[in-house]
Protein backbone atom coordinates (compact mmCIF):
# COMPACT_ATOMS: atom_id res chain seq x y z
CA UNK A 1 0.00 0.00 0.00
CA UNK A 2 1.32 3.35 -1.23
CA UNK A 3 1.77 5.86 1.36
CA UNK A 4 -0.75 8.91 1.56
CA UNK A 5 0.30 12.07 -1.14
CA UNK A 6 1.25 15.28 1.34
CA UNK A 7 0.26 18.43 -0.42
CA UNK A 8 2.00 21.31 0.58
CA UNK A 9 3.13 24.80 -0.77
CA UNK A 10 6.14 25.93 -1.30
CA UNK A 11 6.44 27.90 1.55
CA UNK A 12 5.17 24.93 3.59
CA UNK A 13 7.77 22.57 2.13
CA UNK A 14 10.68 24.75 2.72
CA UNK A 15 8.96 25.33 6.33
CA UNK A 16 9.20 21.46 7.08
CA UNK A 17 12.90 21.13 5.52
CA UNK A 18 14.15 24.12 7.73
CA UNK A 19 12.64 22.00 10.72
CA UNK A 20 14.15 18.95 9.94
CA UNK A 21 17.22 19.98 9.71
CA UNK A 22 17.28 22.12 13.01
CA UNK A 23 15.88 18.68 14.72
CA UNK A 24 18.72 16.43 13.16
CA UNK A 25 21.76 19.58 14.26
CA UNK A 26 21.08 21.59 16.42
CA UNK A 27 18.34 19.72 18.76
CA UNK A 28 19.75 16.28 18.64
CA UNK A 29 23.53 18.02 19.79
CA UNK A 30 21.91 19.77 22.51
CA UNK A 31 19.95 16.52 23.64
CA UNK A 32 23.51 14.31 23.15
CA UNK A 33 24.81 16.93 25.22
CA UNK A 34 21.93 16.77 28.05
CA UNK A 35 22.64 12.98 28.14
CA UNK A 36 26.42 13.09 28.31
CA UNK A 37 25.60 15.62 31.60
CA UNK A 38 23.49 13.32 32.82
CA UNK A 39 25.36 10.30 32.83
CA UNK A 40 28.48 12.08 34.72
CA UNK A 41 25.50 11.36 37.47
CA UNK A 42 26.25 8.21 38.18
CA UNK A 43 23.74 5.38 38.82
CA UNK A 44 21.19 5.55 35.99
CA UNK A 45 18.71 3.08 37.41
CA UNK A 46 17.54 6.38 39.50
CA UNK A 47 18.74 9.33 37.37
CA UNK A 48 15.62 11.16 36.45
CA UNK A 49 17.84 13.56 34.44
CA UNK A 50 19.35 10.38 32.30
CA UNK A 51 15.54 9.36 31.81
CA UNK A 52 14.26 12.81 30.58
CA UNK A 53 17.11 13.37 28.01
CA UNK A 54 16.53 9.06 26.60
CA UNK A 55 12.92 10.30 26.25
CA UNK A 56 13.54 13.49 24.65
CA UNK A 57 16.12 11.91 22.00
CA UNK A 58 13.31 9.07 21.30
CA UNK A 59 11.05 11.74 20.77
CA UNK A 60 13.15 13.81 18.07
CA UNK A 61 13.92 10.59 16.08
CA UNK A 62 10.23 9.76 15.82
CA UNK A 63 9.75 13.69 15.06
CA UNK A 64 12.18 13.14 12.64
CA UNK A 65 11.24 9.85 10.84
CA UNK A 66 7.84 11.47 10.63
CA UNK A 67 8.85 14.96 8.49
CA UNK A 68 11.57 12.48 6.84
CA UNK A 69 8.23 11.02 5.73
CA UNK A 70 6.04 13.67 4.89
CA UNK A 71 8.96 14.95 2.78
CA UNK A 72 9.72 12.25 1.10
CA UNK A 73 6.16 11.73 -0.04
CA UNK A 74 5.28 15.73 -0.86
CA UNK A 75 3.64 17.06 -3.66
CA UNK A 76 4.60 20.44 -3.81
CA UNK A 77 1.86 23.06 -5.49
CA UNK A 78 3.27 24.76 -8.58
CA UNK A 79 1.99 27.93 -8.20
CA UNK A 80 2.63 28.90 -12.00
CA UNK A 81 -0.03 25.64 -12.32
CA UNK A 82 -2.55 27.61 -9.76
CA UNK A 83 -5.00 29.22 -11.69
CA UNK A 84 -8.19 31.98 -10.16
CA UNK A 85 -11.20 30.55 -12.40
CA UNK A 86 -11.80 27.81 -10.09
CA UNK A 87 -11.01 27.65 -5.69
CA UNK A 88 -7.56 24.85 -5.36
CA UNK A 89 -4.79 24.42 -3.23
CA UNK A 90 -2.74 27.37 -2.86
CA UNK A 91 -5.81 29.74 -3.49
CA UNK A 92 -7.11 32.55 -1.20
CA UNK A 93 -10.82 32.69 -1.75
CA UNK A 94 -12.88 35.53 -0.06
CA UNK A 95 -16.62 34.55 0.75
CA UNK A 96 -19.76 35.85 2.47
CA UNK A 97 -20.89 33.79 5.60
CA UNK A 98 -24.72 33.84 4.09
CA UNK A 99 -25.63 33.42 8.15
CA UNK A 100 -23.97 36.40 9.44
CA UNK A 101 -23.51 38.68 6.14
CA UNK A 102 -19.56 38.44 7.05
CA UNK A 103 -17.30 38.51 4.68
CA UNK A 104 -14.02 36.41 5.31
CA UNK A 105 -11.02 35.19 3.38
CA UNK A 106 -9.18 31.46 3.66
CA UNK A 107 -6.23 30.46 2.39
CA UNK A 108 -6.85 26.62 0.79
CA UNK A 109 -3.58 24.45 1.85
CA UNK A 110 -2.85 20.98 2.21
CA UNK A 111 -3.63 19.39 6.00
CA UNK A 112 -0.12 19.54 7.41
CA UNK A 113 0.03 23.71 6.81
CA UNK A 114 -3.69 24.19 8.86
CA UNK A 115 -3.37 27.32 10.76
CA UNK A 116 -7.08 28.10 11.63
CA UNK A 117 -5.36 31.26 13.65
CA UNK A 118 -4.21 32.72 9.90
CA UNK A 119 -7.33 31.20 8.03
CA UNK A 120 -5.06 28.88 6.48
CA UNK A 121 -7.97 25.52 6.27
CA UNK A 122 -7.00 22.51 4.77
CA UNK A 123 -8.82 21.14 1.44
CA UNK A 124 -9.64 17.98 3.14
CA UNK A 125 -11.80 20.25 6.10
CA UNK A 126 -15.61 20.59 5.54
CA UNK A 127 -15.39 24.05 4.17
CA UNK A 128 -12.25 23.09 2.31
CA UNK A 129 -13.86 20.37 0.39
CA UNK A 130 -16.49 22.15 -0.27
CA UNK A 131 -14.63 25.37 -1.74
CA UNK A 132 -12.23 22.94 -3.70
CA UNK A 133 -13.91 23.70 -7.69
CA UNK A 134 -16.49 25.73 -7.13
CA UNK A 135 -16.03 29.45 -9.02
CA UNK A 136 -16.74 33.31 -8.28
CA UNK A 137 -20.39 33.84 -7.48
CA UNK A 138 -21.21 29.62 -6.05
CA UNK A 139 -22.81 29.22 -3.41
CA UNK A 140 -21.18 26.11 -1.70
CA UNK A 141 -23.55 24.61 1.36
CA UNK A 142 -21.26 22.74 4.40
CA UNK A 143 -22.44 20.23 6.66
CA UNK A 144 -21.45 21.37 10.18
CA UNK A 145 -22.14 20.36 13.32
CA UNK A 146 -24.49 23.32 13.95
CA UNK A 147 -26.43 22.71 10.61
CA UNK A 148 -25.60 23.36 7.31
CA UNK A 149 -23.83 26.72 6.78
CA UNK A 150 -23.70 28.58 3.35
CA UNK A 151 -21.21 30.32 2.04
CA UNK A 152 -21.17 32.83 -1.52
CA UNK A 153 -17.59 32.78 -3.23
CA UNK A 154 -17.04 36.98 -3.63
CA UNK A 155 -13.22 36.24 -5.01
CA UNK A 156 -10.62 33.79 -6.13
CA UNK A 157 -7.20 34.94 -6.06
CA UNK A 158 -3.50 33.67 -6.18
Amino acid sequence: MGEKEVILTKEGYEKLEKELNYLKTEERTAIAERIKVALGFGDLSENAEYDEAKTAQSENEMKIAELEDKLRNAKVIDESEIDTKTVQIGNTVKVLDMEFDEEIEYIIVGSTEVKLAENKISNESPLGRALIGSKKGNIVEVNAPAGILKYKILAITK
